[in-house]
C-alpha cells in the first residue's frame, strides 16, 4: 500500500524524516522534493564499471543552466530523507517529464532504512534550462509486509551529497 499524503504528514518527524519539510510540498499520496544547486558530471567517457570514474562539480546559477542531450548529470535533492518503517520510492514529476527530463534512469527504488539525499540521474532528450530549488521529483512511501532487515550499505547510506557510482567497490570484494 502507498501512504496517502495525510498519512505521510502523520508520520513526519517519527517514522518519516524530511529535512527541510514544507507542508506546501505535500501531495495526495507523495511529497515533492527540490533540486539542489549542485551537479556532478563525469570527466571522460567511456566510463568503466571497474574504475572510480572521476567527476567535476557544477553549480546551477539562479539564472539557470542549459543541460545538453546525450549527457548524464548527477544531481541531488535539497531534502534529506530517512525512514525506518517504509519503503521510499522516487519518481519525476509529470511537469518535468513533459519537458523531456528524466530524474532517474533506474534508481527510483529505496530500501527500508535508507537515509540521505537522493542522487538524481538527470538526462534530457532536448536542450533544457534548469534552475536550483525547483520541485523536481516526488517521494512516496510503501508499507512493507513481513520481517525485514534495515538497509545498511557502506556505499550510499547516510550520504552528505551527490553520490557517483560506487559499483567499482563491488569488484574490489572479489
Amino acid at each position: 500500500m502507498i501512504l496517502s499524503g495525510k498519512k505521510i504528514a502523520e508520520h513526519i518527524n517519527n517514522d518519516i524524516i524530511i529535512e527541510p519539510y514544507n507542508e506546501k510540498q505535500l501531495n495526495p499520496n507523495s511529497y515533492n522534493l527540490k533540486l539542489h544547486d549542485e551537479l556532478l558530471i563525469y570527466n571522460k567517457t567511456p566510463l568503466d564499471m571497474k574504475l572510480e570514474n572521476q567527476t567535476t562539480k557544477i553549480i546551477i546559477p539562479e539564472k539557470g543552466l542549459l543541460l545538453e542531450p546525450g549527457k548524464l548529470y548527477l544531481g541531488r535533492t535539497l531534502e534529506y530523507t530517512k525512514t525506518k518503517k517504509f519503503v521510499p520510492m522516487l519518481e519525476g514529476r509529470s511537469s518535468i517529464g513533459r519537458l523531456g527530463m528524466f530524474v532517474h534512469i533506474t534508481a527510483g527504488f529505496g530500501d527500508v532504512g535508507f537515509e540521505g539525499f537522493w542522487t538524481l540521474e538527470i538526462f534530457v532528450v532536448q536542450p533544457l534550462v534548469i534552475y536550483p530549488n525547483v520541485e523536481i521529483c516526488q517521494i512516496y512511501f510503501h508499507t512493507i509486509d513481513g520481517d525485514y532487515e534495515e538497509y545498511k550499505s557502506g556505499k550510499y547510506q547516510a550520504n552528505r551529497g551527490i553520490q557517483p557510482s560506487y559499483l567499482y567497490k563491488d569488484f574490489l570484494k572479489k
